[in-house]
C-alpha cells in the first residue's frame, strides 16, 4: 500500500502541474469533501479525463474504477496504475474488482465510480445511473460525495473548466436503493445544471 500511495503521489503531483498549465480547472465547495472515513466520489463523466478533477481537488487518495480495456493497452495502462485504478471487466460481473472496491472503503478510504458507467457521448443530459454506487453506499456506510464536471478540456485557451461537489449523503440501511439512485441522480443532474450556468451555458 506504501509503494501505491508513493507513486499515487508521484502521479498526482505530476498531474497537477500539466492541468495548472494546461487547463487551469476551478474547484467549488472542496470543504464538503470529507476529511476522513469511507467515501464514494460519484458524478458525470465525458471525458477520459474526469477523474483528475477530482484527485487534484482532494488531499485523500482516490482510487477509481476504471474498464480493463484501459489495461490492456499499453499506451494507457501505465497511466491508470499510476492513478491506483482498480481494473474492472465490464463483460462479466467482476467478483476481483467488487471485492477490491469493498476492501477500499472497508479500511475507511476514498473510491471513485462513475454512476453512468461509460463516457456520456450522446446528447442526453446524463445517462442512466446503475446502481453500483448507492448498492456500495448502503452495503458499506461510506458517504456518497456527489460532483459534477461542466466545461472544456481546452488546451493553452481561457478554460471554463470546473468541478462542483454537493453535500455528502448516505444510504440508510432501509432506503429503497431506487430512491436512493434516484437521489443521487438528481444532486449531481442540479449540480451539472449549476455548473453550465455558471459558465454560460443552459
Amino acid at each position: 500500500m506504501k509503494k501505491n500511495r508513493i507513486s499515487y503521489n508521484i502521479f498526482k503531483f505530476t498531474l497537477g502541474i500539466i492541468f495548472r498549465i494546461c487547463y487551469r480547472p476551478k474547484t467549488y465547495n472542496k470543504k464538503l469533501i470529507p476529511k476522513k472515513g469511507a467515501v464514494i466520489f460519484a458524478g458525470n463523466h465525458y471525458h477520459l479525463f474526469d477523474q483528475n478533477l477530482v484527485i487534484l481537488s482532494t488531499k485523500r487518495m482516490v482510487r477509481y474504477m476504471a474498464k480493463i480495456e484501459y489495461f490492456n493497452d499499453k499506451r494507457k495502462a501505465w497511466f491508470f496504475k499510476m492513478a491506483g485504478c482498480i481494473p474492472v471487466n465490464r463483460e462479466i460481473k467482476d467478483e476481483n474488482a467488487s471485492k477490491e472496491a469493498l476492501n477500499v472503503l472497508k479500511n475507511n478510504s476514498a473510491l471513485g465510480i462513475f454512476p453512468e458507467g461509460t463516457r456520456n457521448k450522446t446528447d442526453e443530459f446524463l445517462l442512466p445511473f446503475k446502481f453500483g454506487v448507492v448498492s456500495l453506499a448502503q452495503k458499506t456506510g461510506a458517504e456518497i460525495m456527489p460532483f459534477a464536471v461542466t466545461g472544456d478540456y481546452k488546451i493553452f485557451q481561457k478554460s471554463n473548466l470546473n468541478i462542483r461537489y454537493g453535500k455528502p449523503f448516505k444510504v440508510p440501511k432501509d432506503m429503497d436503493l431506487k430512491e436512493a439512485n434516484d437521489k443521487l441522480f438528481k444532486v449531481i443532474s442540479d449540480l451539472k445544471k449549476e455548473g453550465l450556468k455558471s459558465i454560460g451555458k443552459n
